[in-house]
């Protein structure tokens, strides 16, 4: 059990939270076919440069965002997750 300012913490937190933008950007990453024919340092290059030109998002439970995220809102990270793949890319594409 861990205390932090007096407050019991009975989760892990790595466990138990997670930013909703990793599995958006996964997800593209998919989409695009990348994950078929890039190694897995690049796409591990890729996830990292993606997500920090991403704002966090964090949630607890996926079904959270699936239930209660506006059609506009997902939208709108969708295009952000695209913006922040497309920009990734090409840096390390410059940089081969």
């Amino acid at each position: 059990m861990k205390y932090i300012n007096h407050i019991e913490v009975n989760m892990k937190l790595d466990d138990d939270i997670h930013n909703y933008y990793e599995k958006l950007t996964l997800d593209h990453i998919v989409e695009l076919g990348l994950d078929a024919n890039k190694d897995a340092e690049y796409l591990a290059d890729l996830c990292c440069i993606s997500l920090n030109l991403l704002p966090p998002r964090y949630i607890r439970y996926e079904v959270d965002m699936a239930f209660y995220l506006p059609q506009s809102e997902r939208y709108e990270m969708q295009m952000k997750v695209r913006e922040a793949v497309t920009r990734a890319r090409e840096f390390l594409d410059s940089n081969e």
